[in-house]
This record gives structure tokens, C-alpha cells and sequence, in this order.
């Protein structure tokens, strides 16, 4: 499917309001661009590089892992991706679905591909904390960050179809959605295999920590046991990621965290998005799990929180539930993390800012 100004589902709907062509939409972006917020900017801007005649579409990636950088993505692999989700999570024509996520992005501009491929009623809203809690509306199909997610508990039971991406999902966070009646799930992937290409189910009787493959998208490790990711209609190659994962099938797999990540203490490996994970439930801070030199273990764990004030905290009874090699050796605090745009924790630069405030 090649598209062009006329890839345009014919029940699609934005906020409520139905079009008959393509140039009734432009017709409307047109508005939204002298007259919209910044998220109508940006969704305006995108719709009419989505209706024009190009074959490609320039995005940029979050930075949580490097700088950010542009790449450019085909229509047809968008599409494809569309028709992905669409498929897994059985949401076609007619699907009401809500917009909350920044649509500078690319899971922000894929929710607008889904609704203009799918043909969905798409509600488009300001990015906040609380975006789901403001509106009364029931939606059958949603996305959101961590964050949103923790400060719209109360207003979740209003979806039918949550998935959370673009951050950790704290153990607080999972535990607080099995009492929700929602079907929530974590997704996996990345700017460059157009958002997400692997789910799981974070509640209910199929609750898992296995990531499962969407349609088409089959999975490998390489010599490092890091995953590799064969999406032929997404992606002309494989894309060779720095996840450690346990690969269980070549449509399975539990991730374990970052290469580039893990700690090397006394001959143990330890994953600190997995520490990360089990002291999430007793930290209300933000903060990450990281090495640093030591003369007789080589490295040693620690433990860098967001804060301010002169004491540190006691975490003892946080540390009391990880085993003792993983036990953080040193406790550090900054009073201010450098974070992306769309809210993830920038580790190597806290590292940096942490080696600065050290010498």
C-alpha cells in the first residue's frame, strides 16, 4: 500500500467531527495551525505532511538513550504499523480513542496514522499528568506514560485498552492497575521499529512478564544474548537493540534490561532496571541504580535520588527487600535530574552531572 492524500479511512473522525475528503481535513488542520494550542500545531502539522504526496515522513527520537537524532520513517512501514496494532489489539473502524501524548513524537503521530488508517474517532487533548481525569468521555483505545498513568488511577475504569510506554513501569504502578477493570498493557520498542513491536499484559488473568510479538515481527538475540528485531514490513533491516533479553520463542521473550547498563560486582551481574523495578514500590522519589568504581569488587551498586534537603533518607527498609549482593553500597542525591522531552530519566547524564559533583 503506497500512500498519498487519499490514505484516509473514511469513518476517520477528529474530536467528534467528521469529514467527507481529504480536503475537508486540510480544510480544518489549516484552522488549527493559526488558531490551535501547541498539540493541535503539531497534530495540524503532521496531518498535512501525512496527506501530502511524499513518501516518507522525517521524525525524531526521545534522547533517553543517546542524543536525539532525526530519522526518517516510510508512510507504507506507518501504515504497516497501523495495521499491526489495529490486528493485536482488534481495534478497527469506529474505535474511540484519545490522544493524550505529545504529537511531536513518533507514538504521538503513529495514534494519528492509526486513526487516519484505521478509521477512528480520535479525541486530541493537551499532554498532561492528569489528561484522562479532565474529560468524561469513554474511550475504547488509549496511550500513555507511567506518569499519566499513576495520576489517572481513578479515571482509568473510562478504557477499555491501555498501553504504557516511553518509561519504567514501577512495580507500585502494576500492582495499582490489578484492581482497575482494564485491560493494560507495556509495550516494547522504539522510534526506529515505528513505536511499539512487542506487548505484554500488565493485569488480569493474563498477566505476564513475556513480550509477546505483534503480526509480522519475528525476534532473535545475538552474541551478547541482546535482542534483534526482524520486522520486514516495518523495517528494511533488523534492527540490533542493547536489550538483554531471555528469549523464549522467536515471538517471546522477558526483558532483563540495557547492555550498556548492567553492573559487573565481584563477578555478579546485576540488571539495575530490575533493582529499579523491586524498589519501586518503597521509593516515591525518582531515581536510578548505577555502578561506581571500587578498589575491591570492581564495581559497586548505588543508588542516585532525586531531591533536596540536607539528609539523605533512610532506605534501609527499601533495601531490606532486595537481596544483599544487590543491596546499593552508597546512596547519592541531586537535586535535579535531567530528563527528555517526553519524561524519561537521562542516565548518562545524571552519571555525568554525579562525576562532576564528586571531584
Amino acid at each position: 500500500m503506497k500512500p498519498t492524500s487519499h490514505t484516509l479511512h473514511p469513518a476517520f473522525k477528529l474530536n467528534g467531527l467528521d469529514f467527507s475528503s481529504a480536503e475537508e481535513v486540510l480544510n480544518f488542520t489549516d484552522n488549527l495551525l493559526h488558531e490551535g494550542n501547541e498539540q493541535e500545531v503539531d497534530v495540524a502539522k503532521f496531518i498535512e505532511k501525512w496527506l501530502d504526496f511524499s513518501e516518507d515522513v522525517e521524525v525524531k527520537t526521545s534522547g533517553s538513550t543517546g542524543k536525539p537524532k532525526k530519522i526518517t520513517l516510510t508512510k507504507t512501514q506507518m501504515v504497516h504499523s497501523a495495521q499491526a496494532t489495529g490486528a493485536y489489539f482488534k481495534t478497527g473502524s469506529g474505535t474511540k480513542a484519545l490522544l493524550c501524548i505529545p504529537a511531536d513524537y513518533i507514538a504521538g503521530k503513529m495514534m494519528l496514522v492509526r486513526a487516519m488508517v484505521l478509521g477512528w474517532d480520535l479525541h486530541v487533548v493537551q499532554p498532561a499528568k492528569d489528561s484522562l481525569v479532565e474529560y468524561d468521555n469513554d474511550y475504547d483505545f488509549v496511550a500513555m506514560v507511567p506518569y499519566q498513568v499513576s495520576h489517572s488511577l481513578e479515571a482509568l475504569p473510562k478504557v477499555k485498552k491501555l498501553i504504557i510506554g516511553g518509561g519504567a513501569i514501577s512495580t507500585k504502578l502494576e500492582r495499582q492497575l490489578q484492581d482497575i477493570a482494564i485491560d493494560a498493557f507495556a509495550t516494547y520498542g522504539m522510534t526506529e521499529t515505528i513505536t511499539h513491536v512487542a506487548v505484554r499484559r500488565l493485569n488480569g488473568p493474563a498477566r505476564s512478564e513475556q513480550y509477546n510479538a505483534l503480526p509480522d515481527v519475528k525476534f532473535s538475540i545475538d552474541g551478547r544474548g541482546c535482542l534483534v528485531i526482524d520486522a520486514p514490513k516495518i523495517t528494511a533491516e533488523t534492527v540490533v537493540t542493547n536489550d538483554l533479553v531471555e528469549l523464549h520463542s522467536p515471538s517471546s521473550f522477558t526483558w532483563l534490561g540495557r547492555f550498556d547498563n548492567v553492573i559487573n560486582s565481584g563477578g555478579v551481574k546485576h540488571f539495575p532496571e530490575a533493582i529499579e523495578k523491586s524498589l519501586g514500590s518503597y521509593i516515591d522519589c525518582s531515581f536510578i541504580i548505577a555502578a561506581e568504581p571500587d578498589e575491591t569488587l570492581g564495581e559497586r551498586v548505588i543508588l542516585i535520588f532525586e531531591g533536596n534537603g540536607e539528609e539523605i533518607p533512610d532506605f534501609k527498609e527499601a533495601f531490606s527487600h532486595l537481596e544483599a549482593y544487590q543491596r546499593p553500597k552508597k546512596v547519592y542525591r541531586l537535586s535535579k535530574f535531567p530528563y527528555t522531552e517526553t519524561g524519561k530519566i537521562k542516565r548518562g547524564d545524571v552519571l555525568n552531572v554525579l562525576r562532576n559533583y564528586k571531584k
